[in-house]
């Protein structure tokens, strides 16, 4: 996995005031009738761990596990607060939430925590059933707005004062990461089904990032913070899902 943050290709900057249509995106979910449960397929009690994005916490997927609950399925909170830590020390707590959980799960990570949904299907292919990232930059983690980079070195350089819960810049290119890195590397194991969610039109991380070869790609219309309470990311959601638990 590419970790350049040079642009991704040659395009321009995406537009951050698109991120303005995230509360519009959120009503008019509530409207929809994919919101009740109609016209989706549903499930049968399974489970699924949601993984917050970056500078999130559990409670950004409110609405996805009320929704996940009335189609079905059993929703997790993975106890992340605010996702800023060490990508190892976020994995390795992630992984252990999954032994604590038992049994086949589905995750479900947006923006950064698509990153790490993939690393812990990588590491843990035995327990996750299959992954769905939601404006995930799989091909480059640092292909986001400028704007995010400079918050990202801020928090880097908190994070190298000792800040505790942060990350840091030896997550990059130190030893304390190095395992994650060569995780990064490794090819998506082909027993887990994986779904990326990805918008032309987000104002964070450049679309064309978020087209993993390994995945099934799913475009919608959606801005990066709103497309985990986009009505078309449901639908595709809960296509996925029912494919992942049908196999």
């Amino acid at each position: 996995m590419a970790t350049s943050g040079k642009p991704f290709g040659q395009i321009a900057v995406p537009p951050l005031w698109r991120e303005g249509r995230a509360p519009g995106e959120l009503a008019a979910l509530l409207r929809d009738p994919v919101f009740d449960g109609r016209g989706v397929p549903h499930g049968s009690g399974e489970t699924v761990l949601l993984v917050p994005g970056y500078l999130a916490g559990d409670g950004s997927f409110a609405v996805m596990a009320r929704w996940l609950r009335r189609i079905g399925y059993r929703p997790r909170r993975t106890g992340i607060v605010l996702n800023a830590d060490c990508a190892t020390a976020t994995l390795d707590r992630l992984e252990a939430r999954l032994d604590a959980l038992g049994g086949r799960v589905a995750v479900i990570g947006q923006s950064r925590g698509g990153s790490l949904a993939r690393l812990l299907a990588v590491r843990r292919p035995d327990v996750v059933a299959g992954i769905v990232t939601l404006g995930s930059p799989a091909l480059d983690e640092l292909a986001v707005h400028p704007l995010v980079r400079l918050n990202l070195r801020v928090v880097a350089s908190l994070g190298r004062l000792g800040v505790p819960g942060l990350l840091s810049a030896s997550c990059l290119d130190g030893e304390c990461c190095a395992a994650t890195r060569e995780l990064s590397a490794s090819p998506f194991p082909t027993s887990v089904a994986w779904t990326a969610i990805y918008s032309r039109s987000d104002g964070i991380v450049d679309w064309r990032a978020c087209l993993a070869p390994e995945a099934s790609l799913v475009e919608v219309d959606a801005s990066h913070l709103g497309m985990g309470v986009n009505a078309a990311s449901y639908r595709a959601i809960a296509a996925a899902l029912h494919t992942v638990f049908a196999a």
